[in-house]
């Protein structure tokens, strides 16, 4: 049986403007200036630069108390499509009293990229410096491809036996992949092909000068090398019959080698993201001064060009449907142009209001530049301060930069939670964590802190966390444990 009933509910929903000025403000600055030029290619009504002087706009634009009435036939066509309000200049337009603090000098820089050579092909390049016959050239070809960023062959020879037979036709036992790639070991820079870190290491104590040290570490490395990676100094000592003093000139020559050979070269054409900051805070007179990078307010304005079509529109005597479908395309155009230039500017008012809040909820930090200032701070106080939703600082906290005396830091640096001193006074977890580092830093390497101890040294000054709290700012601090850090 069919039923109709009546619901009564509210439910909120965002205009398109709102999403629109949303996606903006979560977009850090470079990605900022790839979404304009995105939606300059896509609207032709929008236009960058500075716009036209106002006796120029006085030449097509009249002012909307003035104007006549059209001719009876055309009301309806009138009525759907307000011209006037495209057309009337009875104010001066907004995007053209927009006053930023910044001038055309302060704009940054395009950053150069440069060319090169992959580290693939630069070891492919080498290949043809060895003597190979046509089989090995494809295998040693095959294996060179195979090596990672790093350096290494992540792979079993089996896996590469099998992909040979299978891609490239060629088939072949792991004994003549062993040889070919201890060819390919011969290659610059030292230790490449290695399928671990021991024999990364070894690869490159090999080509170094034979002295009483380098033997000794390739000794360690070749019979202890479990031991070294856990630094039992103590049994390394016993098991090969040295001294400390040896040990410690050993490890000094291990210490110098690459762990990651691939990352030396530099022509690598890895990724690189170069930041660009997004606010500048400086310290002028004892007083900080914030701006925003000139970069985040381009000048946009309106077509002129569109803008005449209406005019033309306006005084045309006879309107056809034709001319109808022009404009109704010309008005789509014309708002979401509109639409556009007002995200703009309400992005740069969003993003100095909580970026200056952040300054001056921090003033000590930014003063000082000592973490141990920083005030516990959530994103709730500062959505609280300038009465804007927490979703709101979390799109800009989560994607800006700024620029600061102490360096380029990401927002969302500045925020943490709160944890109670031994006086009931909350105080930053950043702080705890940077007088946990400085209490590691301190300590003595012959007998490093154990987290217990840490967490001991943490209470005498004030902060009582456990022990399970200090192994985990521990970790994100990227710290190693206390036998790791043992040296001697």
């Amino acid at each position: 049986m069919l039923k109709q009933q009546l619901n009564l509910k509210l439910s909120q929903k965002l205009s398109p403007q709102q999403i629109q000025l949303m996606k903006l403000i979560q977009l850090p600055t470079q990605a900022f200036e790839q979404r304009i030029k995105q939606e300059l290619e896509e609207n032709p009504a929008l236009e960058d630069g500075k716009v036209e002087t106002r006796d120029e706009y006085e030449e097509y634009e009249e002012d909307y108390d003035n104007r006549e009435r059209e001719e009876e036939g055309n009301e309806s066509i009138e009525a759907e499509i307000d011209v006037d309000e495209y057309l009337s200049d009875d104010e001066i337009p907004n995007y053209r009293l927009q006053a930023n603090n910044y001038s055309p000098d302060d704009d940054e820089k395009n950053v150069p990229y440069a060319a090169g050579t992959s580290f693939t092909q630069y070891l492919k390049t080498q290949l043809s410096t060895l003597r190979f016959d046509e089989t090995e050239e494809q295998i040693a070809a095959f294996l060179v491809g195979s090596v990672d960023e790093s350096g290494y062959l992540r792979r079993e020879l089996q896996d590469v036996v099998d992909d040979l037979a299978f891609t490239q036709n060629i088939y072949t036992d792991e004994a003549a992949v062993e040889r070919v790639l201890q060819r390919v070991q011969e290659l610059d820079p030292a230790g490449v092909g290695a399928r671990s870190l021991q024999e990364c290491l070894l690869l490159q104590l090999d080509r170094k000068e034979r002295t009483k040290q380098v033997e000794m570490a390739q000794d360690i490395l070749e019979r202890s090398f479990d031991q070294f990676s856990k630094k039992h100094y103590t049994k390394i000592i016993s098991r090969h019959d040295i001294s400390e003093e040896e040990l410690r000139e050993a490890i000094d020559v291990i210490a110098h080698l690459n762990p990651k050979p691939g990352g030396s070269y530099s022509g690598n054409t890895r990724m690189v993201e170069h930041v660009i900051p997004d606010f500048t805070i400086k310290i002028v007179d004892g007083d900080l001064e914030l701006s925003l990078n000139g970069r985040n307010a381009p000048q946009m304005h309106v077509s002129r060009d569109y803008s005449d079509m209406l005019k033309g529109y306006k005084e045309s005597k006879e309107k056809t449907r034709e001319q109808k479908d022009a404009v109704m395309f010309i008005k789509q155009k014309l708002d979401a142009a509109k639409w556009f230039i007002e995200a703009i500017k309400q992005r740069q008012q969003t993003l100095m209001l909580t970026m200056s809040s952040i300054m001056n909820y921090q003033k000590e930090y930014f003063l000082t530049g000592d973490e141990r200032n920083l005030r516990p701070m959530i994103l709730k106080d500062i959505a609280d301060e300038i009465e804007m939703d927490v979703s709101t600082v979390s799109r800009v906290a989560n994607s800006k930069y700024v620029d600061t005396p102490y360096g380029t830091k990401l927002i969302k640096e500045f925020f943490s939670e709160s944890m109670k001193n031994d006086q009931g006074e909350d105080v930053s977890t950043r702080e705890i964590k940077k007088i946990l580092e400085m209490s590691i830093e301190e300590e003595d390497k012959r007998k490093p802190l154990t987290d217990e101890k840490l967490a001991k040294v943490l209470k005498d000054k004030g902060y009582p966390i456990a022990r399970r709290t200090v192994a985990k700012y521990r970790e994100q601090l990227d710290i190693s444990v206390a036998r790791l850090r043992k040296e001697i």
